[in-house]
């Protein structure tokens, strides 16, 4: 590879004109770089494309790490699609990354997908936005548009914002009262909104660690179990074959310290096998809660302990460590062997299904 001269002037090696890339050898001369022929790019009527080709062309002959570098260089001219999609001219990033576009608010909402790194089938928060603006103001003049509504709605959760979506569908369920799909979307932004302010007060809480924050917190735990309770008391009363709800009802009563509604409600789970394990465990923890543990203790092996019926793992784990302690409280020598022996296989197949990520 030739190098430059020792005594540092700025001279070249060129090909003389009698080179050839057809087998012959080839004879180099040293010439200044003055008498190297100049183009002005003002003058030049080669594209950039033309350009791209001629580099794209040496790397490949040359092959390896050319060839790579060739493959960078072309990643950096791309078309967006928005502007595809309108006809416009394609985009090309700049060296910082971003795009350099004819609109600017085009390039602050929406980054260069090869350049930023993210994928084109992901959502386009500005094609998001302008949609979420378009029904907005479709709805002030078609307020009877039940589908824009939902739209809108879930635009709002897709965005995290289950209190403006839950806003929407409340003004949605005046014009259409009845309509079954509008109020399953209004409660289940209804629950979205109540865990989210559950999440945020949950880690101010863990940071803060004071007696206003854990008051806020026993708030919105309160808050969240109500909001279950009437969700699933509605859905019920509209379907009774939703069985299922009733387990998801007989735990926030729970939560909500509401023990005797929370086993009436269980009772009639407890004759569906399936769902079984669930209420005998719900049953059980309300049963400790109301000081009955010989009861408590019943439901417990009910739902770890029957072979007719086995409990998912984490259920039968769950309901053997409550009736464990509950059994070691008592003094109940004679089983508590025995429970903890069940409890260990247990938690042995716990551990072989979480190493190999079931």
């Amino acid at each position: 590879m030739p190098t430059p001269s020792e005594n540092g002037s700025d001279t070249h090696l060129k090909a003389a004109s009698s080179a050839s890339f057809d087998g012959q050898s080839g004879r180099w001369e040293l010439v200044e770089a003055s008498d190297l022929p100049r183009i002005s790019l003002d003058e030049s009527d080669g594209s950039d494309d033309q350009l791209a080709g001629v580099s794209g062309d040496e790397s490949i002959q040359s092959g390896g790490v050319g060839q790579n570098i060739a493959k960078d260089a072309g990643a950096s001219v791309t078309t967006h699609p928005l502007q595809q999609t309108l006809g416009e001219s394609p985009t090309t990033s700049v060296p910082d990354g971003t795009v350099a576009s004819l609109s600017m608010s085009s390039q602050l909402a929406e980054p260069n997908p090869v350049s930023a790194g993210t994928s084109a089938d992901q959502p386009k928060p500005k094609l998001q936005l302008q949609r979420r603006q378009q029904l907005e103001h479709h709805l002030k003049a078609n307020p009877a548009d039940l589908d824009s509504f939902l739209e809108l709605a879930r635009i709002y959760r897709d965005e995290n914002h289950p209190i403006d979506a839950r806003r929407v569908l409340q003004q949605a369920l005046q014009i259409f009262p009845d309509d079954a799909d509008l109020l399953w979307e209004f409660e289940e932004a209804t629950l979205s909104r109540s865990l989210q302010q559950l999440r945020e007060v949950s880690e101010l809480a863990s940071r803060l660690d004071t007696a206003e924050t854990d008051r806020e917190l026993s708030r919105c735990q309160q808050d969240w179990a109500m909001r279950r309770i009437e969700v699933c008391q509605s859905r019920i009363n509209r379907d009774p074959s939703l069985v299922h709800l009733r387990v998801t009802l007989g735990e926030a009563m729970y939560e909500a310290e509401r023990f005797d509604d929370a086993l009436d409600e269980l009772d009639p789970v407890l004759r569906h096998w399936e769902l079984s394990p669930s209420a005998y465990l719900i049953r059980g923890k309300c049963l400790l809660a109301m000081g009955k543990d010989l009861d408590a203790m019943v439901a417990f092996r009910a739902c770890a302990l029957r072979r007719a019926v086995v409990a998912p793992l984490r259920t039968r784990v769950f309901a053997l460590r409550l009736l464990c302690e509950t059994a070691d409280r008592l003094g109940i020598v004679l089983t508590l062997a025995q429970y903890r022996s069940a409890l260990q296989q247990a938690e042995q197949e716990l551990a072989k299904q979480a190493a190999l990520g079931k």
